[in-house]
């Protein structure tokens, strides 16, 4: 398939994509039970219904829905019901920097720390290293992000008073938890999947037949072995991202971080619709960027898959 051709097919589908989750994710709002100010004390009708025309909300679902998609086709993703004397952009425009840091960190570090550890088991396979490697793995995936956070808390902030409880001030300190968190659950699987896949590559024919010309230690690993063997760590980078946004709703909430993660949950719980719509676009649009970047680098890596 031509290049120009096949770019405007991807981008037709991750334009579909995005349009099929923030409509699913529009009537998904509406069908909740209860308002954006059911919380408010009881106002006098007038003022219930100067609200209701200031955001639409007394106009049909349909007519309801065609406002919205006009606005987010120009740019606009409307005012915040929760916090009204902002736009949602502005909202998410400060907190998206932050969510964007402690994600990348933890990317980095599940990655950074999750492939040596896995090359090294896999380089000792049966041995009481790799025994005790892929038990922590095994551990780390195990325990979920609302347990591992609390548990991080009262290790490192209220029992050493090492590091800070929660907020956020930019600095390595307000970090460093955070990060840790979000990270353990992909390093682990990061770790396994290295180790397997490696392990597959290392017993294949071609390897033996490099062995038998006397080929071995770094050369073999580094130079036959590691590239075919990250191709599976490649494609689960996509899902890793997934997870890593998904989590980071849990684990900024119980460090107090305005992230975009905090963000939706609030707005959920508020019925901002305007925020979660807004929240959901924006990390929808990221993630079909990253797949984009992946499927391109798993092109790079292995010809085959090139134009597929």
């Amino acid at each position: 398939m031509p290049a120009a051709r096949l770019f405007a097919s991807r981008a037709l589908e991750a334009l579909l994509t995005l349009w099929l989750l923030a409509t699913l994710c529009f009537l998904l709002l509406r069908a909740a039970p209860g308002g954006p100010f059911d919380a408010e004390k009881v106002a006098p009708p007038e003022v219930e219904a100067a609200l209701a025309a200031q955001y639409r909300l007394d106009q049909p679902l349909p007519l309801q829905y065609a406002y919205w998609v006009a606005d987010v086709v120009r740019g606009d993703l409307g005012p915040s019901f929760q916090y009204p004397d902002y736009r949602v952009s502005e909202l998410l425009a400060a907190a998206m920097p932050i969510t964007v840091v402690n994600g990348s960190l933890a990317l980095l570090l599940a990655l950074g720390l999750g492939v040596p550890l896995g090359v090294w088991a896999a380089l000792r396979a049966g041995s009481w290293t790799d025994r005790v490697l892929m038990f922590g793995a095994g551990l780390g995936l195990s325990v979920p992000k609302f347990v591992v956070a609390p548990l991080l808390v009262l290790v490192f902030a209220v029992g050493l008073q090492w590091l800070p409880a929660g907020g956020w001030d930019g600095s390595w300190r307000s970090v460093v938890l955070p990060v840790i968190a979000l990270a353990l659950p992909n390093l682990a699987y990061c770790a396994r999947l290295t180790r397997g896949s490696l392990m597959d590559v290392l017993g294949a024919d071609y390897l033996r037949a490099a062995r038998g010309r006397g080929i071995s230690g770094a050369r073999l690993l580094f130079v036959h072995a590691l590239r075919p063997g990250l191709l599976p760590v490649v494609a689960w980078l996509s899902p890793a991202l997934i997870n890593v946004v998904s989590g980071s709703a849990v684990v900024e909430q119980v460090f107090g971080i305005p992230g975009i993660g905090r963000y939706f949950v609030q707005g959920a719980l508020n019925r901002d619709y305007t925020l979660v719509l807004g929240v959901v676009l924006v990390v929808g649009a990221a993630i079909v960027v990253i797949n984009a970047l992946v499927d391109w680098a798993r092109g790079r890596m292995d010809p085959r898959l090139r134009d597929v």
